[in-house]
This record gives C-alpha cells, sequence and structure tokens, in this order.
C-alpha cells in the first residue's frame, strides 16, 4: 500500500463530497509523496508543533480532522504560520491531508465514537445527511444519574472543563445526544429526538439558559476532547491496514486551558 492507496481507500469510507461548503477537506499539502509507504501521524489540528514531530519521527504524511487552510491564501510571508507549515511540509517531503466534515458524518466517525464511548444503544444520527449524519443519539443500558453520567463522560473523554445547563445531579438520565466539535446549533435536533442530555461543546451562555427552558442538560466538555478521541480511533485503524507505521500524534495541542479558580481573601 501506498499513500495514495491510503488516501482512495479513506475517502470511499468519508467522501470529500459530503463536506459543506465552507470546509476545505482533502489534500492540504501533497509535496510529491503519493507513490511512497505511508508513515502516518494522525492528529487534531495540524500545527507547527505537530510538523515538528513528524519530522522528528520520520513520517510522511500528517492526516489532520481539521484543515490547514480554511480561506483562500492571498501571500505567504515568513511570520505567518501557516506559510511557515507549508514551506517546512514541502522541504521535508510531508504531506498534509484533512478530513473535517466529511469524517464527522460517517460510522466510526467523530460523533459515532462519541456514542461507542458512552456505549450508547441503537443510536441514530441527529441530521440525516449524504454521508450517513451529524451527531447521534441513543440509550444508555440502564438510566444514570446525571452526576454519574457527568462522571464517565470526565473517565471517558479527560476533559480539562466540564460545563452544563442547571439541573438537579440525581435526576435520572438515559436518552444521549452527541456531537464532536461545535455542535450548538443542533440543539433543537437533540430536544426533537427526545434526548435528556446532550453533550457537544463549544456552547454559549444563551444557549444553555434555552436547553435549560426546553428541559435538556446542555453538556459542553471542550472542543479538543470530544473529537480526539475519533482520531485515535483513526490511528489505530490504520495499523490494522497494510501500513508501515501510524501513530496519534503526542503534540496536539487543546487551545484551551483552564485555571484553577479558589476562593480569594479580600482581607
Amino acid at each position: 500500500m501506498n499513500i495514495a492507496d491510503l488516501i482512495a481507500w479513506f475517502e470511499g469510507w468519508a467522501n470529500p463530497a459530503w463536506q459543506e461548503s465552507w470546509d476545505n477537506c482533502g489534500w492540504q499539502v501533497e509535496p510529491g509523496v503519493l507513490n511512497q509507504t505511508p508513515r502516518v501521524l494522525v492528529c487534531l489540528t495540524p500545527t507547527l508543533a505537530v510538523l515538528q514531530e513528524a519530522i522528528a519521527e520520520g513520517a510522511n504524511l500528517i492526516f489532520a480532522h481539521h484543515p490547514l487552510i480554511f480561506s483562500p491564501l492571498k501571500s505567504f510571508r515568513a511570520e505567518d504560520w501557516v506559510a511557515q507549515m507549508i514551506g517546512l511540509a514541502l522541504s521535508h517531503h510531508i504531506g498534509i491531508y484533512s478530513a473535517h466534515t466529511n469524517f464527522d458524518q460517517v460510522a466510526d466517525g467523530t460523533a459515532d465514537v462519541l456514542a461507542q464511548l458512552l456505549n450508547l444503544q441503537e443510536a441514530v444520527p441527529l441530521v440525516l445527511t449524504p454521508g450517513g449524519g451529524y451527531g447521534r443519539v441513543g440509550r444508555l443500558p440502564t438510566a444514570l444519574t446525571l452526576q454519574e453520567l457527568l462522571n464517565q463522560i470526565i473517565i471517558q473523554l479527560r476533559p480539562t472543563h466540564l460545563c452544563y445547563s442547571p439541573a438537579p445531579e440525581t435526576q435520572a438520565v438515559q436518552t444521549v445526544a452527541v456531537l464532536g466539535g461545535s455542535g450548538a446549533s443542533y440543539l433543537e435536533a437533540a430536544v426533537s429526538a427526545g434526548a435528556q442530555a446532550y453533550l457537544t461543546s463549544d456552547c454559549k451562555f444563551h444557549q444553555f439558559q434555552t436547553s435549560r427552558d426546553q428541559g435538556l442538560v446542555l453538556i459542553d466538555a471542550g472542543h479538543y476532547a470530544t473529537e480526539r478521541p475519533a482520531c485515535n480511533l483513526l490511528a489505530q485503524t490504520f495499523t490494522t491496514l497494510d501500513v508501515e507505521w501510524a501513530k496519534l500524534s503526542q503534540a496536539d495541542e487543546d487551545f484551551r486551558l483552564h485555571y484553577p479558580v479558589t476562593a480569594i481573601s479580600s482581607s
């Protein structure tokens, strides 16, 4: 198997044609590596730290969830980190490929992996799409209290923070919706699906209010924590193929750190 074969296999599973109109899936940098034997570093976001890791590991392909390039570039300047990434990738012959909203939709994509981690039964998409659907909603094997569900999320995702809309921690929850990354725009779909709790990220203040008013517990575990597990599974999947080397990046970053808040005396 060469890199061209690997990409063809992946696109047979998660077709870039399923991406949203604003998205940029597929090749970000292709420096003539298609015929090479793949050494793949999988990451959530392609950054200079990830590229330096790829150079150190002798990788020839960075397989990222988030695109390196979202908008058409009008210039390349030395101080621009995207230009630096492109220059380093070309000079070290490392391809950069992105699977974003197409990967969100498919079986074993970002939403599916969250459903699997919570062991949701008979999970179905929140919103149907050509590639399968965004989000998943299913039932826990047995009802949990909200506190038990939050604890399960912490164990499985290890988020740096966990925010949720006001609800008693003793409240029973069995029907749960999930969507990795920014999923607050699907609140109404979660309500319509009968979800009692909805796990996603990047939620705003008034979206927590809206969910509370509609009887839905909105849970924000952070963008990184809700999408990184799918990258991990993808790296494992590559190792089951005829791929010489595949690894999950250890230089991937969560761009939101949370300072511990403690009581401060005013005296």
